[in-house]
């Protein structure tokens, strides 16, 4: 009984914030107050459990990819697509997915989870398989120290009953194996000469190693190749990917934006071979991947004016470098959005561990939010050009595309502004709205 009032009562909270434009979390808090047990209630009787998604960076694509991965195959996913990745986020989805009572029409749940939040989760709901991608020094002030950060994914690995896939080239991931209690483990890796472009976050407190192919401090001759991977990213230039899988070459032309996304990719391709074991039908996986478009925000291109608007979301050192690395700066006007609310982190200090000499030759059309001075002054120390320093994310937005309507533009934006951004897109051309 508690159950039914807790779900009828939170999808009267979420239809209410709906029509106000916002409130992703409140049905969730009131869902979770009225029946605490609501989520094990609703996510423990799916066919094949759930599956959670965690790291710094790269989770909610990574999430985006592993569920159509899985409907490819046939299955009924259910996911938090709204990005809201904390349990009361969870619930609110929850409760625009079920019926009156609360059931979920679906045979597994994949989860996107915040490193935080998710160890409340899976005292709650023990995950069947988990997915972690990296440990990345992002919002620190939040979480104190990086082996906070590492010591929240342990939780969730030491929680999850039948597998767990781990990120073979991260170090602090790599080292999580010991406290997996589950009777499986599987590793998603890189070929040796690719090593160098994704660094670990150990390699990014050293620049110049960091450059270095397949260097990592103060190992000669390049990291140890660490256990075997069932899927290892072998070559990648734009779009087009090579993977190494049970020994067999696997090449792809993603729709996906992004080097990291690339990398990303391999992650999925592992946590979904593993969901489905012997049954996978292979060709249709890859099919699958092939159409995965990127997720709201991340890479996300819209159409303005005829033109592509690309929005990119950074939130730390290591994202912002691949992000510059991915997309490059000639033929396209760029603007830099920067916002320090909760969501995003307060402590901005990490602009300063980004580099931006990329950006020299075309300069930034438009630096704005919260902190566009402090991201301002970071670009003049770099001798990167500005146009225009505002803190008014929809001035400086309008500004952007009226300036030079007839150009390709990027923004590369915090996640607070990407949001606030894409809410005054959705004014000039169309933007999926997600609920």
């Amino acid at each position: 009984m508690r159950h039914l009032f807790a779900t009828v009562a939170g999808k009267a909270v979420k239809a209410v914030a709906r029509l106000r434009g916002g409130g992703s979390a409140l049905p969730g808090l009131v869902a979770e107050r009225i029946d605490p047990q609501f989520l094990p209630r609703t996510l423990g009787n799916l066919p094949r459990g759930v599956v959670v998604i965690s790291g710094t960076n790269g989770k909610t694509t990574t999430t985006k990819m592993v569920v159509e991965l899985l409907q490819g195959q046939g299955l009924k996913v259910f996911t938090n697509r709204t990005g809201s990745n904390f349990t009361r986020g969870v619930v609110a989805a929850v409760l625009g997915d079920s019926d009156v009572r609360g059931r979920l029409d679906a045979d597994i749940a994949v989860l996107e989870l915040d490193e935080a939040h998710a160890v409340h989760f899976v005292k709650l709901v023990r995950p069947r398989y988990s997915l972690l991608l990296n440990v990345m020094r992002d919002q620190l002030d939040r979480f104190g120290e990086i082996e906070t950060t590492a010591g929240f994914l342990r939780q969730i690995a030491a929680a999850t009953t039948d597998a767990v896939v781990l990120n073979r080239e991260d170090p602090r991931i790599l080292a999580l194996a010991n406290a997996v209690t589950a009777p499986r483990i599987e590793y998603f890796g890189l070929a040796p000469q690719l090593r160098h472009m994704f660094p670990h976050d150990d390699e990014m407190r050293n620049a110049v190693a960091a450059e270095v192919p397949g260097a990592t401090p103060g190992l000669e001759g390049g990291q140890p190749e660490g256990p075997r991977a069932d899927v290892v990213l072998t070559a990648c230039e734009g779009s087009a990917a090579t993977f190494q899988a049970d020994g067999h070459p696997i090449e792809v032309e993603l729709k996906l934006t992004g080097v990291y996304n690339v990398f990303n990719a391999a992650a999925a391709l592992v946590l979904a071979r593993t969901v489905l074991g012997p049954a996978v039908d292979e060709p249709a996986l890859l099919a699958s991947l092939q159409n995965v478009t990127p997720a709201f925000g991340r890479g996300e291109s819209l159409t303005v004016n005829g033109q592509p608007l690309d929005l990119v979301l950074v939130k730390n050192p290591a994202g912002f470098r691949l992000a510059l690395k991915s997309f490059p700066a000639a033929g396209s006007r760029t603007m830099i959005a920067i916002n320090d609310n909760y969501a995003d982190g307060r402590d901005m200090s990490w602009l300063w561990d980004v580099d931006f000499d990329s950006l020299r030759e075309t300069g930034v059309a438009e630096v704005s939010g919260v902190r566009a001075q402090d991201m301002g002054l970071r670009l003049f120390y770099e001798d990167v050009p500005v146009g225009r320093v505002d803190t008014d994310l929809n001035a400086s937005l309008h500004r952007f595309i009226a300036d030079d309507p007839d150009s390709p533009k990027r923004i590369y934006c915090t996640y607070t502004a990407m949001l606030a951004l894409r809410r005054e897109l959705g004014k000039l051309t169309e933007v999926e709205v997600v609920s």
